[in-house]
């Protein structure tokens, strides 16, 4: 499971439970089925009205890999690539075309039978950009189905706000707050599910979906960048070091706490140090 959507689950359930049982003389009050019912229900039904059935129905799988932890298997993909440029600039296109079968990166396998098809470089190049975007476009696609939702969801719960307040005002001439009290309790907790589950749920599902999307664009743009070295016949050694760059990580681009020099100084020192309090 993704250790992030773990602890933010945790987190949730710490945090509503310190709502129900710490600010509430009764966690029940905090239960209204007909309230949660029109918010899911609305927000589901105004989903369905706005996007194909289709791309509805992939919402189920889409929160399954919110919840599961993903490798994009660059470090894989980079070794492939190394592999395949090694072979490739031998000549031996047989052998290739046999370790391409074993390939489970269909756009690396993509790109690199273009190359062995000799294709042109630019044409391979069009055609791996536009898979890019056409994934960049359809996940976002599916990440804008739970923002939607999240705008959807507050909405129903004014709506359901609004229920409960013309049902309190059918029982104000009676003047008992023994009744007025619990329909306008049930009146906000409608706008308590809406706001929650947008902020809480499908935002989040969002978020995360897009981060996934980014994470997955590096590593197509450096498969990319990998079938390019190829095409240019650049040694293997050369394309394993320039594909590394893809995923070093590096706390600032610009400058560096310290340089090279004083790193190699720093570490020199220690042991002077050690001797030197050992010679006292």
């Amino acid at each position: 499971m993704n250790p992030s959507t773990l602890i933010g689950i945790l987190a949730s359930c710490v945090l509503l439970a310190s709502v129900l049982f710490f600010t509430a003389e009764s966690p029940q009050s905090f239960i209204n089925l007909p309230g949660l019912a029109i918010v899911v229900a609305g927000t589901l039904a105004a989903t369905f009205i706005s996007y194909p059935l289709k791309e509805v129905l992939r919402v189920v799988r889409l929160v399954a890999i919110v919840f599961r932890r993903e490798n994009t298997y660059i470090r894989d993909d980079i070794a492939e690539l190394v592999d395949l440029s090694r072979l490739w600039l031998k000549g031996d296109v047989r052998s290739v075309e046999n370790a391409l079968e074993h390939t489970r990166n269909p756009f690396l396998r993509t790109g690199i039978q273009l190359v062995i098809a000799n294709t042109k470089e630019e044409e391979i190049f069009d055609l791996l950009r536009w898979r890019i975007s056409r994934l960049k476009a359809r996940e976002h696609a599916e990440a804008q189905i739970f923002r939607t939702m999240a705008t959807y969801a507050p909405a129903f719960g004014m709506i359901g706000t609004l229920v409960g307040l013309v049902n309190m005002l059918e029982v104000m001439e009676a003047g008992d707050l023994h009744v007025i009290g619990p329909r306008m309790a049930v009146a906000l907790l409608t706008t308590f599910y809406g706001i929650l589950l947008a902020n809480l749920v499908f935002k989040p599902i969002a978020v995360k979906l897009e981060r996934r999307t980014e994470e997955r664009l590096i590593a197509m743009n450096m498969v990319l960048e990998g079938i390019s070295l190829i095409t240019k016949r650049r040694l293997p050694s050369f394309i394993e070091e320039t594909l590394n760059s893809f995923v070093a990580n590096y706390h600032d681009e610009i400058r560096d706490p310290q340089s090279p020099a004083e790193r190699r100084e720093g570490g020199e020192a220690g042991p002077h140090r050690g001797e030197k309090g050992q010679h006292a």
